[in-house]
């Protein structure tokens, strides 16, 4: 049970694959009590959020299209997993909404607020720390990628070093089976003629993207860097016909890419974020590869002493991309005590306190 003497209220907003586990997340948390669920399919409107999140029974939590309602119930916090990434804007202002109602966020994205100082407009980040400190709530977004994988655990590994010359963080995985065609053809350019190139590889959009990891990991250890941050990437093409989960991947088109942010200081790295990513296992014989498995998450610093440790997940009865989103739901869920007990306003991963999975060890 929390701190406090009631258990915390809880609004999850959205019921899509990672809304889904986060219902069950949350019902599993003693300290926490699902109280409503947001929904934008008018045919899950009024259906019971245990059925929505798969689960075999019901939660007594009837499912809603309508805000209002949602916020008229005061909730301590809400879980947001709904998509933002191509509704950037809605997004803030639903975020702008709960926090001038008193109403605590942890969400999934955008990803630009993980840390957002040097990528967003100062007037768009003061203007939701203003509307969080005048309604005394607190907005966190963070996940898997960027998030735990490469804010919380590496930070947690710079409090054993004495000496730290670089810090490089990343992703190496398979996206074979990844789920999201639309991020895999067009974001991603899997698929798509080497002679184009695809919004991702655009100037400043790696930065755009993942920045916010290199400048969290600096603000941590207390480095200023050098601006702008440094983007590289490399791509390879198809040697044949591909068919991936998400896209077709004919011979000759982009199959295969690896790029890195680099915050720099005085010209040489010294925080790098770095994405290794193929389509075929093998793909790219001379790129980075796991210790083990299909993916994983790597964290490397080196200095005195120099550490390096591979973070990999799998699901119960799934692979890679089930436990990824899975990991992701989780990490939010658990974070909300932290956050309802945080000081309002942003507030990023460096701030918060250890976060455990307590109460959820099998009995």
């Amino acid at each position: 049970m929390s701190k406090r003497d009631v258990p915390i209220r809880v609004v999850e907003w959205s019921t899509g694959y990672l809304g889904r586990m986060a219902v069950e997340a949350i019902d599993a948390r003693p300290e926490l009590e699902l109280v409503g669920v947001f929904v934008s399919d008018p045919a899950k409107v009024g259906l019971d959020a245990g059925r929505l999140a798969g689960l075999d029974r019901d939660l007594g939590v009837d499912a809603t299209d309508d805000r209002a309602e949602l916020i008229a119930l005061a909730p301590d916090a809400v879980v947001y997993t709904a998509e933002t990434e191509s509704r950037f804007m809605e997004a803030i202002e639903d975020f702008t909404a709960f926090l001038r109602a008193g109403i605590n966020v942890v969400a999934s994205g955008p990803v630009l607020l993980q840390y957002p100082h040097g990528i967003l407009p100062a007037e768009m980040i003061s203007a939701l720390d203003e509307a969080g400190r005048g309604g005394g709530a607190t907005l966190h977004v963070n996940g898997i990628d960027p998030g735990f994988a490469n804010d919380v655990l590496p930070m947690v590994m710079t409090s054993l070093s004495r000496r730290i010359d670089l810090i490089r963080v990343g992703e190496i995985a398979d996206y074979s089976v990844y789920h999201q065609g639309e991020t895999m053809r067009r974001l991603f350019g899997f698929g798509q003629t080497m002679e184009s190139l695809p919004p991702l590889l655009r100037p400043g959009m790696l930065a755009a993207g993942w920045g916010s990891v290199v400048r969290q990991l600096a603000a941590a250890v207390g480095v200023a860097l050098d601006e702008p941050l440094v983007e590289r990437h490399e791509r390879l093409p198809a040697e044949r016909d591909l068919s991936l989960l998400a896209c077709e991947v004919p011979a000759g088109t982009q199959a295969a890419l690896r790029f890195e942010v680099a915050g720099q200081v005085d010209g040489e790295d010294r925080i790098v974020l770095e994405h290794v990513t193929r389509t075929a296992a093998d793909q790219a014989p001379d790129w980075p590869r796991p210790d083990h498995g299909d993916g994983c998450y790597r964290i490397e610093i080196h200095g005195q002493p120099s550490m390096r440790v591979e973070f990999t997940h799998h699901a119960e009865h799934g692979d890679h991309n089930e436990s990824g989103m899975l990991v992701t739901a989780m990490r939010l869920v658990n974070a909300v005590e932290a956050v309802v007990e945080a000081e309002p306003g942003l507030v990023y991963a460096k701030d918060l306190p250890m976060i455990t999975g307590r109460g959820l060890m099998r009995r």
